[in-house]
Order: C-alpha cells, then structure tokens, then sequence
C-alpha cells in the first residue's frame, strides 16, 4: 500500500520469460484467467481499469475499439499473435463465452487490488517492484526494444500511453534514469 504524497513506481518485466510464464499459468494453473491478464496487458499496453472492463465479446475480433477511462479518448487496439494464442488457450479453460473476462468465483469482476496482489506473487523478487502498471511498462520497454530505442519509438509510444512528450514517456519507462546513470558509471 502506497502512503499519501510518497513517490511509488513499479518496475517493468522481461517481456519474453512473462509471456512464457503466463502462458504456463493460463494452461495449468487455476488463475488462468490472471494468466490471460498478464498475457492482454503486456501485449496492449493499457491501464489495468481498461483491463479489467474486457468482455469475451470484445475479443471476437481482430481489434478492440475503447474508449479509455482516465483519458476519454477513443483508441482502437489490433490483437497480435500472442494475445489471440492466449485467448484460444483459454477458452478451452472455461465454458463462459459471454460477459466480463476477469470475474471472481462470485461472477463479480476482480479488482486492481486483487491483480496486483496476484503479480506479485506471480513475479514479485526482491530487486523488482510489480503492480499491475508493471505490465503496461512491459509493453512499452518491449515496444521500445523492438523499434532499436530510437526516438521514433518513443514517439509512437508517447502517442499510445496519451503522454504530452517523449520526454515523459522516457521517464515514464525508466528509460531516462538508466542514461543518467550511464553517466556515473562513463567516469
């Protein structure tokens, strides 16, 4: 639990080894459905809240229209690979095909609170800080990695995440301290 006025943040994951452990837990585990989380989240880069309101029907298609809710902007999402795979797995998971996706066994829809403690059982160590933003931060430094750290990237993501700059979407990822700690360590 974060205190008021303090500083939090969470760390990014290792896309690759992520997305092979969640999809070990979609096929396996009984928090499949947390395995298909992990798999959406890293894979769309949206806030949690956004998530969390998927329903089964939404993911029919090859895109999602949505509007998002801290930002009431309108964006449009494709479905790689990796989250069309996850979602065929876990359809053979369950015979619910209508409604909200993350429900609890009460059929009500799981809370941020829920995920986060989940993820961190999931991948929490010692040296990492993990919430659910850890998987919206795991899609932007896999974006970023992808397109060879080059500001173009930046721009696209800066463009994605709704942040007025590349400048904060640097920030936002990390990306700045890590420069400025290359600083330090170039003496």
């Amino acid at each position: 639990m974060s205190l008021k006025n303090s500083i939090t943040t969470s760390d990014y994951l290792n896309f690759d080894s992520t997305l092979n452990k969640a999809m070990k837990i979609i096929k396996t585990e009984k928090n499949y459905k947390l395995g298909f989380l992990v798999v959406f989240g890293i894979n769309a880069g949206l806030r949690i809240s956004d998530i969390l309101k998927l329903k089964f029907e939404d993911l029919e298609n090859d895109s999602i229209s949505l509007v998002e809710s801290k930002t009431n902007k309108k964006r449009v999402i494709r479905l790689n690979d990796n989250i069309k795979n996850a979602y065929e797995v876990l359809k053979t998971r369950t015979d619910v095909r209508t409604g909200y996706i993350f429900t609890s066994n009460q059929s009500t829809v799981i809370t941020v609170q829920y995920v986060n403690r989940k993820l961190k059982e999931m991948f929490a160590t010692k040296n990492v800080a993990i919430s659910s933003h850890s998987l919206r931060k795991t899609f932007g430094r896999q974006v970023w990695s992808n397109n060879n750290e080059t500001d173009k990237a930046l721009l696209y993501l800066s463009e994605l995440f709704n942040h007025s700059s590349p400048a904060i979407t640097k920030r936002y990822l990390g990306i700045r301290q890590e420069e400025l700690d290359d600083i330090y360590m170039s003496l």
